[in-house]
């Protein structure tokens, strides 16, 4: 019965939805709901919870619940919601109902909703017990075939692929990924085949390098790992051993075209704590023709014009014993690294610049056996 309000409003009935917010009032009704919450409290949703408890009864017949489950799965697929969607289709099969063809249809789902999330190894164990349990299932190995696809296993792809055709030998999807996968799998072996050919010749050119290197006397020292260091007939990879230069990058010893052997060279400056790279010095080269060419122009560091090439003194260090000797500038990188003491470190060559009877160098050789020219 409706009450007239006073000063003669329009009457209300109790109850009644307010007409500034009877939408949000009816979206709060179950019957009106356009999307279930995330989650219920039967505090304060009491209607929901106990439509929820009559939906999904425990006692109910489990092949009934996997289903009302696989019809909840269905309405968050069409709706995009793929997470929700496996869990629903997952609650379904915790039901275990004994009908096999329920079950193939909720693994089905599930993969679908899976490999829509990207979840691709996941959708493809469930399209495998999808065709376990309904080895006939058309859906089940076009999925299976199509997350092969995705992990890039074309071969099995292809069997997914002929499988389903035994069952429909037009099935437009699988004919033409069977088509896709078998051009991608000859793709595949083409490359493999290159990669296979690249490696032996690159093999090749090592074995190639090292026999030059050997037959120069040259010793060459690995870079350790966790072992001591040791003298190694391997080729070791080129680094710069803690010191950085974008000149260097990718540069690695290597013969030309005459059969000489060109190498990454590394010249440290201590004084300045400062570094120079030559990235192919030519064996039969002489240490004071690149220095005339790195020192034409004085470096901004030289603020006391001191390194000249005429001022400079070359040395390299016998890591083992810790002693330094001192390199003739006139003589050639070969004629250096054939020294008896002479061992070269993670592929890359090193000298040491000093200025001539500068104190920097007097402390740095004070307490180190010094083999003089």
């Amino acid at each position: 019965m409706a009450e007239a309000e006073r000063g003669g409003a329009t009457p209300r009935y109790r109850g009644a939805l307010h007409p500034d917010t009877w939408e949000q009032e009816l979206e709060a009704i179950p019957m009106f709901m356009k999307r279930c919450p995330d989650e219920i409290d039967p505090a304060r949703q009491p209607d929901l919870a106990c439509l929820q408890s009559l939906l999904f009864d425990e006692e109910q017949d489990p092949a009934e619940l996997a289903r009302m489950y696989k019809n909840e799965g269905n309405e968050y697929f069409r709706e995009r919601d793929y997470r929700r969607a496996v869990i629903a289709y997952s609650e379904g099969l915790k039901k275990k109902c004994e009908d096999p063809e329920l079950q193939a249809v909720l693994h089905t789902n599930r993969g679908a909703a899976q490999f829509h999330l990207g979840n691709y190894r996941s959708a493809l164990n469930d399209a495998i017990q999808a065709k376990k349990l309904k080895p006939t299932h058309l859906k089940a190995i076009i999925r299976g075939a199509l997350c092969h696809m995705e992990l890039k296993n074309f071969s099995e792809a292809i069997a997914w692929c002929e499988e389903g055709l035994r069952i429909d030998s037009k099935e437009k999807k699988l004919v033409e990924m069977r088509a896709k996968a078998d051009k991608l799998k000859r793709a595949e072996e083409r490359d493999a085949r290159k990669a296979k050919m690249m490696e032996k010749k690159e093999q090749r050119q090592k074995e190639i390098l090292l026999a030059a290197i050997k037959e120069r006397n040259i010793k060459l020292i690995l870079e350790p790992s966790n072992e001591e260091k040791e003298i190694s007939d391997g080729l070791a990879e080129i680094s710069l051993d803690g010191f950085r230069s974008d000149d260097a990058t990718g540069a690695k010893v290597h013969l030309d075209a005459d059969g000489n052997l060109n190498w990454p060279v590394l010249f440290l400056y201590p004084e300045h704590e400062q570094t120079d790279f030559i990235a192919a010095f030519h064996e039969n080269s002489r240490f004071i023709d690149h220095l005339m060419v790195m020192f034409a122009e004085l470096p901004p560091w030289d603020l006391e014009r001191k390194y000249l090439p005429s001022n400079l003194e070359l040395y390299f260090e016998d890591e083992e014993r810790a002693e330094m000797y001192e390199l003739n500038p006139e003589h050639t990188l070969l004629q250096v690294l054939r020294h008896q003491r002479y061992f070269v470190k993670a592929g890359t060559p090193t000298v040491l610049a000093f200025v001539k009877h500068s104190p920097f160098s007097k402390k740095y050789f004070s307490g180190k056996k010094v083999h003089r020219l």
